[in-house]
């Protein structure tokens, strides 16, 4: 666990140095040792393995801070509809099977390691009847590849019908499959079992958003995450349809309601923020919650375009996610990040709020770890800090010609630009392949268990598209055959 890169480039306040970084063996947590940074500076001794960085830039780690890895197995299928038919599109051909949750979750951890990644968050969609074997199955694939995993099992407690307004229509919906107080106890099951932070996997508190939960539900999350310590999650006012849908619950804004049961805070992360008011972010801003901005699904499910730059402004935390791979439809952070900065520039006429490529890299590492209550321990190339890091080379063609390293990481289109990636110290890429599993098998395993889309008809978008075009004030068409 003891190396040294040598001749590395890394940045600094002013510009770039080029340094060498000692990585020592830390205090081992359970099964899964841990290195942390020694010390950086030019002309150190050469502390175990020497690895040369001559010619590369060095960065921490990315978060890919909200996705759903088994959406893997629909991308590129879904038509170009809103979330609340593109969720019942989803729901309707969900996998069913544990091994593809597996199968899915590797791919995630892949693309994410190849684009900067070092952990991520998966909110994860379960099975039911089989919800502990769905988490077992996410575990399994990230404890073999190595990445940090911090694992959301998506939770609701009220039917699909229900995370559209009424309008005036006053509709029954279906009871949910699991009570309120089913889906607790399982949670607590969960936790249980699976948070073993020293053995890489830590569990998230994660009711997928106020359409489709019930205060009961946050509530108890609240108790549970409290209790043991946990992070929550959770997406928040994706959609124009949640925020109708907030007032018609609440009276007031989702926002606003969050905060009056106790659900905000500093171990929050809140994913999307799409349709916040200024009220709202100065909320999120009091309550130290972490934003994730989701900007290549918030495209393409025409969601729009979060205020980020606001919550800058308000000094509120901002990450990045990937989101779904049916939703993006990929898990590239880096298409994200410069999707995620550059998308911007049309909300604001003045540049000076512009993000630079820099503050895009801090927002996707120690944002990403502030938003996990982990900003003492990732996110930076800080002395004491654990061996989450991410070695691009800069002789790539992508990256050349030479300039401004983060700038061409960042602005530009980086292919196979990812030279090596460690976690807690261990390296899981190295010469641009992941070490820990055989891709090529993977890419077999995918290929075998799925199948060409042709056409397909979902029964659920037929039933409810007519009321969702109502509610959203649209024309009586039928977009979807």
């Amino acid at each position: 666990m003891n190396f040294t890169i040598k001749d590395v480039l890394i940045p600094v306040e002013q510009g770039y140095a080029t340094v060498d970084v000692q990585l020592v063996e830390g205090s081992s947590e359970g099964d899964r040792p841990t290195s942390i940074i020694e010390a950086i500076a030019p002309h150190l001794e050469v502390i175990g393995t020497a690895v040369d960085g001559k010619n590369k830039l060095l960065l921490p780690g990315f978060v890919n801070a909200h996705t759903h890895s088994s959406e893997m197995w629909q991308r590129g299928a879904i038509p170009p509809v809103p979330l609340e038919l593109w969720l019942a599109e989803l729901y309707d051909f969900a996998p069913l099977e544990p091994e593809q949750v597996y199968l899915s979750a590797l791919g995630t951890a892949v693309e994410t390691l190849l684009s900067g990644g070092t952990s991520v968050v998966d909110h994860l969609v379960l099975i039911p009847g089989k919800e502990i074997e769905t988490v077992a199955a996410a575990v399994r694939a990230y404890q073999k590849i190595g990445i940090r995993a911090f694992i959301a099992p998506l939770i609701q407690d009220e039917s699909l019908t229900a995370g559209i307004p009424d309008g005036e229509a006053n509709r029954e919906h279906e009871t949910y499959l699991r009570s309120t107080e089913a889906t607790l106890a399982l949670m607590a099951k969960v936790v249980e079992t699976f948070h073993k932070p020293e053995e890489g996997v830590n569990i998230l508190l994660a009711p997928t958003g106020i359409q489709l939960c019930s205060d009961a539900l946050f509530e108890g999350c609240i108790e549970l995450s409290d209790r043991a310590q946990l992070c929550r999650h959770s997406h928040l006012l994706e959609t124009a349809a949640q925020k109708l849908l907030a007032q018609e619950k609440y009276g007031c804004s989702a926002v606003e309601h969050l905060k009056r049961i106790g659900y905000l805070s500093p171990r929050t992360s809140l994913a999307h923020c799409v349709w916040l008011n200024d009220d709202d972010i100065a909320i999120l801003a009091e309550t130290q919650s972490t934003v994730v901005h989701n900007p290549l699904s918030n495209l393409r499910l025409g969601s729009g375009i979060a205020p980020i730059l606001k919550y800058l402004q308000a000094g509120v935390n901002v990450s990045f996610g990937c989101d779904g791979a049916s939703s993006n439809d990929s898990q590239d952070l880096l298409e994200a990040i410069k999707i995620g900065s550059i998308l911007h520039n049309i909300t604001d006429s003045d540049y000076h709020h512009w993000i630079t490529p820099r503050q895009s890299v801090e927002m996707a590492s120690l944002g990403g770890a502030r938003g996990l209550n982990l900003a003492d321990e990732l996110g930076s190339l800080t002395v004491g800090k654990k061996a989450d890091l991410v070695l691009y080379d800069l002789t790539n063609l992508s990256l050349l010609p030479r300039t401004d390293p983060i700038g061409l990481l960042v602005l530009g289109r980086p292919t196979n630009a990812v030279d090596s990636v460690w976690v807690d110290g261990k390296r899981i890429v190295a010469d641009g392949k992941v070490t820990t599993i055989d891709v090529d098998e993977l890419q077999k395993e995918l290929f075998a268990r799925s199948q060409w889309i042709d056409r397909r008809q979902s029964q659920t978008v037929s039933q409810i598209e007519a009321h969702y075009r109502l509610v959203m004030g649209l024309p009586k068409q039928h977009l979807t055959p």
